[in-house]
């Protein structure tokens, strides 16, 4: 697993990393039951604060796809399942956003509008 993240974005590196973390279990690279680098280890190699990691993490484990564990660290749930098989849906919904010209921020929040 590589967590990505760009230094000179504007996006807040706790999102980047909890980002880059959904992106690999959307694309089935993580699987429930894999575990996660722990937060120490990911501050360590990306060169970030120790707590950066830790609120992606807890982001994470707000949206059900990855359990936190003390002693045992972190791990794909089982609820993230269902993730990586909207995995086609996604990539179409997106292709099809940009071909009316709907940038990514507009599809986001209508996406978050229609969930509410």
């Amino acid at each position: 697993m590589l967590i990505r993240i760009d230094a000179d974005s504007s996006r807040p590196l706790f999102e980047q990393v909890a980002s880059s973390v959904r992106g690999d279990i959307l694309a089935g690279r993580l699987v429930p039951g894999d575990r996660l680098p722990s937060a120490r280890e990911v501050a360590e190699a990306l060169d970030i604060n120790l707590h950066t990691v830790l609120r992606a993490y807890q982001q994470l484990r707000d949206e059900a796809l990855i359990d936190l564990r003390r002693g045992r660290g972190a791990m794909v749930s089982a609820s993230a399942a269902p993730l990586a098989e909207l995995a086609s849906d996604v990539a179409a919904l997106v292709h099809r956003a940009a071909s009316l010209g709907i940038s990514p921020a507009t599809l986001a929040a209508l996406v978050t509008e229609i969930e509410s």
